[in-house]
């Protein structure tokens, strides 16, 4: 496996602590010498980097004289709140947390991969299934919080004589959720580096700065899908009736 210069550096200092956990759950590394593979080196950048941006953001909070960072964040918080409203209706707002951090750190893990020297995290199929299964357990969760067992009846179909026709149809139909989640983050996000990386490859600057806008397009693009598709399938968790 390729590794990039930040993956390098990280197993030169951290190999040893993660051969160890890698072993202790039964899953020794291919490469004991690169235990690190190269999507967690930029998640962690990108987790990193989050921090270090909102602790920034807290440390300049002004009502009088609010700067350009604490401008980003509150439209960003008025943006999910408001989408979150507008589906989920009425006290959606203690789901908006969860959802700014899904869309921020999605959005800068697409991006990051513009940055020479690095990759998209997202492109990584590990990355977008990680951040599916997230999704899916939390707006599970928050269906039962809501609803109580009542949750799972709406599993079993209007009526109890087409319980066992719509149990495992409504399993399939849940899991394909978080598959759908997953393939389209992916597969765009992968199609996007390659498209960039083959281009500045074989063509003068010009023209892959085309591409590279239409990255930070299909960046912002696909992170508001995946944050409005789980805010869908959270609305139907915990609404009223099912």
């Amino acid at each position: 496996m390729h590794q990039l210069p930040f993956t390098h550096f990280l197993n030169g200092i951290l190999s040893g602590p993660a051969n160890a956990l890698l072993n202790s759950i039964g899953h020794p590394a291919h490469d004991p010498s690169a235990p690190i593979p190269n999507w967690f080196a930029m998640e962690t950048i990108v987790v990193v980097g989050l921090i270090l941006f909102f602790v920034m953001v807290r440390s300049r909070l002004s009502v009088e004289s609010p700067g350009g960072f604490q401008h980003t964040a509150e439209i960003l918080n008025e943006f999910i709140s408001g989408q979150s409203e507008e589906i989920i209706g009425h006290h959606s707002e203690k789901f908006t947390p969860f959802f700014a951090s899904l869309f921020v750190f999605i959005l800068f893990a697409n991006l990051i991969g513009l940055i020479p020297t690095f990759e998209s995290p997202t492109a990584s199929p590990a990355v977008p299934l990680g951040l599916a299964l997230v999704t899916w357990f939390y707006y599970h969760f928050q269906g039962v919080a809501k609803q109580g067992p009542a949750y799972f009846k709406h599993f079993l179909g209007p009526v109890w004589w087409l319980a066992p026709l719509m149990l495992p149809i409504e399993i399939v139909s849940h899991m394909a959720r978080a598959m759908s989640l997953t393939i389209r983050l992916y597969a765009n996000i992968f199609a996007g580096d390659m498209v960039t990386l083959v281009f500045f490859s074989l063509v003068p600057i010009a023209l892959p700065v085309v591409f590279l806008l239409l990255h930070v397009g299909v960046s912002f693009l696909q992170a508001y899908i995946f944050v409005l598709l789980a805010t869908v399938y959270l609305a139907g968790a915990v609404a009223e009736e099912h």
